[in-house]
């Protein structure tokens, strides 16, 4: 077989995996997309797979007309673009002296992050930590304990290192400070990076469902990941009291949940399309050597 057929056919063998593989991570979301768009009917008797039957708006009009959604969702966009702000703004204020090694005490610094890598205190340390604080119900505990990420400001230190000495040293000549050189010279170079590790800070947080359970408590403080669940919640509650033969409850439909579902998941998703050209560059860092 010649070289160029073998390589067609390497090809034809990628796009095809490639293809099954995008298909099988798409095919859960088009289902609950497929639900959301359906009366209840089908849906209850299983009539719905990959698209609409009995194609209604309904589900998404009770969404959008349920005031403690768009508050929720209102607050998990501010707490998101807070928490991903303060995130770079932490990370990259301490990889930028991180990455000199001309730092006294560099490698203790960094021992003590790589250590909390592996080693954390403990669910329980963290929430009388918190609690201490007077942080509970409070939009700062769902920030200040994560501010920063250890895995993600190697990645960003290891970034900067690659940056050639003599663009500061240029900019030092000519009279920069180095806080200077770090807004003028650092980071516009550093934009694919610092864009890529945004994006997985705000989608650590949009996403971010333990801490909201254990910190929030007021209803009105609640992002959309709790309110899927205690929508989630309340409906097994109802299955159950229903097979103890209690009287039945009002019942979440399916595609109320299948909706709030894409309500929670679509403006996540709206983001990506404009990261994506720094992203195959900014997740690449440290892959290609020399």
């Amino acid at each position: 077989m010649s070289a160029q057929r073998a390589n067609r056919w390497f090809d034809i063998t990628n796009v095809v995996l490639v293809t099954c593989l995008v298909l099988i991570c798409l095919a859960p979301f088009i289902h609950i997309l497929a639900i959301s768009f359906s009366s209840n009917e089908p849906i209850m008797a299983g009539k719905v797979s990959l698209y609409p039957v009995d194609f209604t708006l309904e589900a998404y009009a009770k969404v959008f007309q349920n005031d403690s959604m768009i508050r929720s969702l209102g607050f998990t966009i501010v707490l998101t673009l807070l928490y991903t702000a303060l995130c770079m703004l932490m990370t990259l204020a301490a990889a930028y002296p991180l990455s000199k090694n001309s730092l006294k005490g560099g490698r203790l610094f960094m021992f003590f992050i790589v250590v909390t890598m592996f080693f954390s205190g403990g669910l329980i340390p963290e929430y009388i930590l918190v609690k201490d604080l007077h942080l509970m119900n409070s939009m700062w505990s769902l920030i200040l304990p994560q501010l920063i990420n250890p895995f993600y400001l190697i990645i960003l230190i290891s970034f900067i290192r690659s940056i050639p000495e003599g663009l500061e040293e240029a900019a030092q000549i000519d009279g920069c400070s180095p806080l200077q050189t770090l807004f003028r010279i650092i980071l516009p170079l550093s934009m694919p990076i610092i864009s890529t590790i945004s994006l997985f800070y705000a989608v650590n947080r949009w996403n971010g469902f333990t801490d909201t359970l254990f910190y929030i408590t007021k209803p009105g403080l609640y992002p959309l990941q709790l309110k899927l669940y205690q929508l989630i919640m309340n409906n097994m509650a109802t299955d159950m009291m229903q097979a103890e033969g209690a009287q039945m409850l009002r019942m979440t439909p399916e595609s109320l949940k299948a909706a709030s579902v894409m309500f929670a998941t679509l403006p996540i998703l709206l983001v990506y399309p404009w990261l994506q050209r720094y992203f195959v560059s900014g997740i690449m860092v440290g892959a290609v050597k020399g």
